[in-house]
């Protein structure tokens, strides 16, 4: 998908998010435990998965919003995406990437709460939204183990595909599960 302004990438994130909810409605509590063979992760630990990314993207955004504003150069709205975070957006999809240590799943926190921590940061990223939009985002980057050093606005698309990869990969394994 191509972004040209920080509302494209919101506008794009709430229907990720609608659909996420969508595949989530109606998960037995015996589908959200299962393990289909050939599985690394169950339905329960994919959603506490994306809950502690979305915090700590959450965090990172705001750290590079707080190094945006202290620069304090102004912007229309318009982002700007790096080549090189188009290029690896473009094949992700394809790509088995590894999970870091920090944002593993226990298998303790049920769908639901991790669904109300992920509803818990939306305030948070609905309050700097304006600012995100206010203030030139090209420069405060921070790594991404995967992309490299990416901006704040890069990191809200990563949010959204990661949500869309984590509910086309729930989408198959209740397929498995449902057989």
């Amino acid at each position: 998908m191509r972004y040209e302004r920080i509302a494209d990438i919101y506008s794009a994130n709430q229907k990720i998010s609608d659909e996420l909810a969508t595949t989530l409605d109606g998960i037995s509590p015996d589908e959200a435990a299962a393990l289909p063979d050939g599985e690394k992760w169950t339905i329960q630990q994919i959603v506490e998965h994306l809950s502690m990314v979305d915090y700590g993207i959450l965090r990172i955004c705001s750290k590079l919003l707080e190094e945006a504003k202290t620069v304090g150069r102004p912007s229309d709205g318009t982002i700007k995406v790096s080549a090189n975070f188009s290029e690896k957006a473009a094949v992700v999809d394809n790509v088995k990437v590894e999970a870091p240590e920090r944002v593993q799943p226990t298998g303790t926190v049920s769908i639901a709460e991790a669904l109300d921590k992920m509803n818990a940061n939306r305030p948070a990223f609905d309050t700097m939204r304006s600012d995100l939009e206010k203030y030139d985002l090209s420069e405060p980057k921070y790594p991404h183990p995967y992309f490299g050093d990416i901006t704040a606005a890069e990191w809200l698309i990563v949010a959204g595909a990661h949500e869309r990869r984590h509910t086309k990969q729930i989408e198959r394994l209740l397929e498995k599960i449902r057989q």
